[in-house]
């Protein structure tokens, strides 16, 4: 049972389902990093289908209001990491890992270059916290949530929405279950520790205003995660 449901009574239908996840978030019922009920719970408890249910869940996770990780659930995101940008469904079906990881090398060592220039002492702090969390995640899942958070705090430092849109389009795709098969296989303790030293390598270069090696240091850590998930 999510906390405070007696404060906010259930209705049927699409709509008050979505006004309960929002009302319980931002009125802090729901607090960060609260574990929500299952997507078929919900669909059940507002007597709605799945894929209504699916798509408010994917509305609510491209404007940061909540997060979703692979075999782990659904939680409540940090509002620090909250952005105004929402994305129509995509159709993750007809899009491979090996075609994400080719737009992720394309375009986002150009993010870190751009948040060099446009981070602020705000973001910064989002840096910060996601690596601290990083540090202290226990389980795959827990470090992916952070991983993941960590790219998309690099986005919202662009300042730019179309960027920030570009970026919550491929990050959407990550979600897909043949994503997160290889993400279990590849992420051994070995390679979580490498991981967070790029991060933090990263995050330096960005702190230290160079966007040469703030470009080339994400593509680097993007060319390790390639290696690691595709063998290539």
């Amino acid at each position: 049972m999510v906390d405070g449901q007696a404060r906010i009574k259930p209705q049927g239908g699409a709509e008050a389902l979505r006004e309960y996840l929002l009302q319980g978030i931002t009125q802090g019922i729901l607090v960060p990093g609260q574990k929500l009920p299952t997507e078929r719970a919900l669909a059940e408890r507002y007597k709605v289908p799945r894929s209504a249910t699916r798509k408010i869940l994917s509305g609510l996770e491209t404007t940061g209001y909540i997060t979703r990780a692979v075999g782990s659930g659904t939680f409540v995101a940090d509002p620090a990491l909250r952005n105004p940008v929402e994305l129509p469904p995509i159709n993750e079906a007809h899009v491979s890992p090996a075609q994400i990881m080719e737009a992720r090398l394309l375009f986002e060592p150009g993010l870190a270059e751009l948040a060099v220039t446009n981070a602020t002492p705000a973001d910064f702090a989002r840096f910060e916290f996601c690596l601290e969390r990083s540090e202290a995640a226990r389980t795959i899942e827990e470090f992916d949530l952070w991983d993941r958070a960590l790219h998309q705090a690099i986005a919202i430092a662009t300042h730019n929405t179309l960027v920030i849109r570009f970026f919550d389009m491929i990050h959407t795709l990550r979600q897909q279950a043949e994503w997160g098969k290889l993400k279990q296989r590849s992420l051994t303790p070995e390679r979580r520790q490498a991981t967070r030293r790029e991060h933090q390598d990263l995050v330096k270069a960005i702190l230290d205003r160079d966007p040469d090696l703030a470009r080339k240091t994400l593509a680097a850590h993007l060319r390790n995660v390639r290696a690691n998930l595709l063998g290539y």
